[in-house]
């Protein structure tokens, strides 16, 4: 923590401000216990609180000391000992596995209960501003000390890599992010075949004597694959932008073109068979969508 004095200024973190902080101290220790309801209340909404806070005795602890941290905002000594009090913390939220988001998502809070306490005491509009400044970037320093110790350890973690396998490493990424983009242009291919297969199927209606039945069947089944590739397409620009791998999307499309040829074999009598086949795989395909679904949704919650 050598760069303390660098990431104040970095925040153009002044001794005015530091003051304004050490001022409004007091007011803030009074609404202590009111903060520290607020934030488990705030906390426990994230679903898997309880995993790391799994008892009395813990929550007890853990309640002191973000009371004690939320009254060490307004300390006014923002020195090296301070910054070393920050970084021991963020440690502990990686000792545990504490995602960052929710150490993100708690500042939220955090933030929106200081500021909710200074417009309950506007006084004058300059000392208002004043105030408001110094409170955001308190709340910014701190959680970018926090988030530094997530920061470190993903970088300690490379760097005791050896050289052979830093190079597969940084090889296989390489190799994945090519990867990756042929796999978007094999799906805006996909889409565009898509697209002609229901432009053909269009012209089948009108200029064959397939019958009109089957003809609107057939473009409503080609209209679904069109449909399910282009959900794909969206699925896999989530993926590139770092969201997880969209399995569900690929079983959609592989429903879609399994349910289109139901409905292009439903006017048949003679593929029965075929039918009573590719409607257990449409049973078996939904419920792996339902699968990956309850999964997703369970890891969200």
């Amino acid at each position: 923590m050598q760069h303390y004095q660098s990431l104040k200024e970095h925040y153009h973190f002044t001794e005015k401000e530091v003051s304004i902080l050490k001022g409004l101290q007091p007011r803030m220790e009074t609404l202590a216990d009111e903060f520290i309801d607020g934030f488990y209340d705030y906390i426990w909404g994230f679903g898997k609180t309880a995993k790391f806070l799994k008892n009395k005795e813990i929550i007890a602890y853990h309640r002191s000391k973000i009371k004690e941290w939320f009254i060490n905002l307004f300390c006014g000594k923002y020195d090296l000992p301070y910054f070393m009090y920050l970084y021991k913390i963020g440690e502990i939220h990686v000792k545990i596995g504490l995602p960052t988001h929710y150490v993100n998502s708690a500042f939220t809070y955090v933030r929106t209960f200081i500021l909710t306490s200074i417009e309950e005491n506007f006084k004058n509009k300059e000392q208002h501003i004043e105030e408001i400044r110094a409170v955001e970037k308190i709340v910014d320093i701190n959680l970018d000390v926090l988030t530094s110790s997530y920061r470190e350890e993903e970088l300690s973690t490379f760097l005791s890599l050896s050289k052979v396998e830093k190079g597969i490493l940084i090889g296989l990424k390489k190799f994945n992010s090519y990867i990756n983009y042929f796999l978007a242009g094999a799906l805006a291919l996909v889409a565009f075949f898509a697209i002609v297969l229901f432009g053909y199927d269009i012209y089948l209606l009108f200029f064959s004597d397939k019958g009109i039945e089957k003809g609107i069947l057939t473009v409503l089944g080609s209209l679904l694959v069109l449909w399910a590739a282009i959900e794909l397409i969206h699925e896999e620009i989530n993926h590139l932008q770092g969201k997880g791998f969209a399995i569900g999307a690929f079983i959609m499309l592989a429903m879609a073109a399994l349910i289109r040829k139901v409905l292009i074999y439903s006017l048949s009598a003679e593929k029965s068979e075929e039918l009573l086949i590719i409607a257990v795989v449409i049973v078996g395909l939904a419920i792996a969508y339902w699968l990956v679904g309850a999964k997703k949704r369970t890891t969200i919650d």
